[in-house]
């Protein structure tokens, strides 16, 4: 029960920090791409990485909290699939391969070297 309380924190607070970084990154650089939902994506895929990369011990609770909680609610996968169809539909199908493509390679990048900096 307490690691339910825990996610639920955790995926609270990853939603509130999404929200006020994709807003602050929307609103602080021009792009033609969701460049909020891309920062997000790949911030998220770091702190996972560096959080399931680790060699120390880690507490069920602290999984909970962070893995499970923080990165599900900060993680933005519905909204960058949901993002990259609205491209399609405007035409912008050149945008939207580009948008797939920097989410996907950059966040296996972004998840990898989170993981090579805690060992």
């Amino acid at each position: 029960m307490k690691n339910l309380l825990y996610i639920f924190i955790g995926g609270g607070t990853g939603s509130l920090v999404r929200y006020f970084l994709g807003k602050f990154v929307e609103s602080n650089f021009s792009s033609t791409l969701p460049i909020g939902t891309l920062v997000i994506n790949i911030a998220a895929s770091f702190i996972l990485g560096s959080f399931v990369g680790s060699n120390y011990k880690i507490d069920e609770s602290w999984r909970a909290l962070i893995a499970i909680g923080f990165c599900g609610g900060f993680s933005t996968f519905s909204t960058f699939s949901n993002d990259t169809l609205q491209l399609m539909t405007l035409g912008r199908t050149t945008e939207a391969f580009v948008n797939i493509f920097l989410n996907v390679i950059i966040c296996l990048l972004a998840t990898y070297v989170g993981i090579l900096i805690v060992k």
